[in-house]
């Protein structure tokens, strides 16, 4: 600035009064404007603060219904295991016990055949030997024997021949 012109000569004065003047015009217009601009900025702000904060608890909160039903899962499935495996040993205990009662069965009627088969061959000796002793009496008694005696032993074989019956 040069000390021997006037205020108003220089321009760089004028452009300093016209800043001054456009403030003072302007500036609250300007500076309303500003602030709507950042107090609607501040609001946007809170607003996604509060949405991030309610997101954020909804997310918690699934969160723990997803680990409670993780873990009512997981004892459901603890509980069906341990059926299962109640079960199978049932089941298994139950085969055991059919394969054992069947070996009984089956060795009973091996030893019934057993017993059937001795009591067949000891009843077919029986018949072997009665047979061999009948015809061993018949030729003794062809050879020894007359007719009159012959009469007498029949009469007395009819006689006992009921009694004999009774006690087969």
């Amino acid at each position: 600035m040069h000390h021997d012109t006037p205020f108003f000569a220089n321009p760089e004065n004028w452009v300093a009064v016209c800043i001054i003047i456009f403030a003072l015009l302007f500036g609250r217009k300007l500076w309303a404007a500003i602030a709507t601009t950042l107090d609607a900025r501040t609001q946007e702000v809170e607003a996604e603060l509060a949405e991030a904060s309610r997101l954020r608890r909804e997310a918690e909160i699934m969160r723990e219904e997803a680990q409670a039903q993780r873990g009512a899962a997981l004892a459901e499935a603890q509980k069906l295991l341990e059926g299962a495996r109640a079960e199978a040993a049932r089941v298994t205990e139950a085969a055991a016990a059919e394969a054992e009662a069947s070996a009984r069965r089956r060795e009973r009627m091996a030893l019934d055949r057993i017993a059937a088969a001795e009591k067949a061959a000891v009843d077919e000796v029986r018949i072997a030997a009665a047979e061999v002793a009948t015809a061993a009496t018949r030729a003794v008694i062809a050879q020894t024997l007359t007719g009159e005696a012959d009469a007498r032993l029949l009469d007395q074989a009819i006689g006992q021949l009921p009694q004999a019956l009774r006690a087969a």
